[in-house]
């Protein structure tokens, strides 16, 4: 199999340390050499950088790639199926066209979207991040995702349960379709007027009847926590991934602390800095944010989020892309919000969405660029560990490489 030869590039490899002027050198879909000077075969193809950015692809550790950017979450439950596996579709070319390579899904808008789609991406039928798949969220009545009427049945994005027994069935079922993650909404929302942010909403018996499953069949367990009453059941029962932990209390962020070495924290300002400040377009002002209680949240996730980091729990970007006013596209964006918001520097925003993104996706060999590691690159044309924000731009992308091909050749 041929070699690919990038040479003149200033390297980013992931692991937080500084770049360095070097070379890369691809075969198949591995990384075989890395430094300032790499030996390539003859017949090698070279692709001659001229002082780009060479770094790993981008890892999204809180994926939506089948919410479909709507105001409200009844919306989505209204799309057929077949139409929305399409627009799932492309929603997952449209991120890989941004760099990412990879995505952690954090809950499909219907049971099997993720796997089919997974399974596409897989098989090479489609352009898309490698994907893992989870489940919609599983939630109770009356908790997130819950939109039914008394007089009407309604879906989005949730499947409600009652009790263990409940939750356990679904659990069951879910993995017998081939997810890989199971998602639980243990906690509510700011704008869930009967499950707020600070209510935790499923009971322990509940999460530990997910969790039960999720152990004896080998999956991962997400969840969006906010509460810190969440955050501590989720440590106690084995939940890996917690979204949000927004509003732990001292004795929720020791137990995030004493768990670092198994838990990925993935905090989702995004979503709640877009709401504040840039969904007055759909009717919800920055005076009615506020009084839901999200300026109050956004502070408090900031001060948490910045205590984990000092004390050694993984932090990572993303921010719950997929709704109006915070599209699937953006969703750079969040390493920018890590450094003007959480105080990390651009070198650190990056090992966050690369390093650590391939830890969360369960691989050690994704997110770096070093000998052995799976050839996922961006050819950046400026240098991100300065400017972190030219990663939102698809333009400055020269070329995006996952597993070895080119999603995008910058010799095209």
């Amino acid at each position: 199999m041929g070699q690919i030869h990038f040479r003149n590039v200033r390297v980013i490899d992931g692991s937080g340390a500084a770049p360095y002027a070097g070379e890369v050198l691809v075969e198949g879909n591995r990384i075989v050499e890395a430094g300032p000077r790499v030996r390539a075969a003859a017949g090698a193809q070279t692709i001659d950088g001229a002082g780009a950015t060479l770094m790993p692809g981008l890892v999204e550790s809180h994926s939506h790639l089948s919410f479909l950017d709507t105001p409200d979450l009844e919306s989505l439950g209204y799309v057929p199926v077949e139409e929305h596996l399409l627009r799932t579709l492309k929603n997952a070319r449209r991120m890989l066209d941004q760099g990412f390579t990879s995505c952690v899904s954090a809950a499909a808008a219907k049971p099997r979207l993720d796997v089919v789609l997974r399974n596409a991406i897989d098989a090479g039928d489609h352009p898309g991040p490698r994907t893992l798949a989870a489940t919609p969220e599983l939630t109770v009545s009356g908790g997130l995702g819950d939109v039914n009427l008394w007089h009407m049945q309604r879906s989005t994005f949730a499947l409600v349960c009652n009790g263990a027994d409940e939750f356990r069935k679904t659990a069951r079922e879910m993995v017998r379709e081939g997810v890989d993650t199971l998602k639980i909404n243990p906690s509510g929302d700011e704008f869930v007027p009967h499950a707020r942010a600070n209510q935790t909403v499923m009971t322990e018996a509940e999460i530990a009847a997910v969790c039960d499953v999720a152990h004896a069949h080998g999956k991962a367990i997400a969840a969006h926590a906010r509460s810190a009453g969440a955050v501590k059941l989720c440590v106690k029962h084995g939940v890996q991934r917690i979204y949000h932990a927004t509003l732990c209390d001292d004795e929720a962020l020791q137990a995030l602390v004493d768990a670092r070495d198994r838990v990925f924290v993935a905090p989702t300002i995004g979503i709640t800095i877009a709401t504040l400040y840039e969904a007055g377009p759909w009717g919800l002002t920055t005076e009615a944010a506020e009084a839901m209680g999200m300026k109050l949240e956004l502070d408090a996730a900031i001060a948490n989020m910045k205590k984990l980091k000092a004390a050694g729990v993984r932090v990572l970007p993303g921010g719950d892309y997929g709704f109006a006013w915070n599209p699937i596209g953006r969703n750079a964006r969040d390493l920018q919000h890590f450094v003007e918001r959480l105080g990390h520097t651009p070198l650190e925003a990056i090992h966050a969405a690369t390093a650590l993104g391939g830890q969360m996706m369960g691989r050690s060999d994704l997110g770096l660029v070093r000998a052995g590691a799976l050839a996922d690159l961006l050819l950046v044309d400026g240098d991100p560990s300065q400017d972190v924000s030219i990663l939102q731009d698809a333009q400055r992308l020269l070329g995006i490489m996952k597993d070895g091909r080119f999603h995008k050749d910058p010799r095209r």
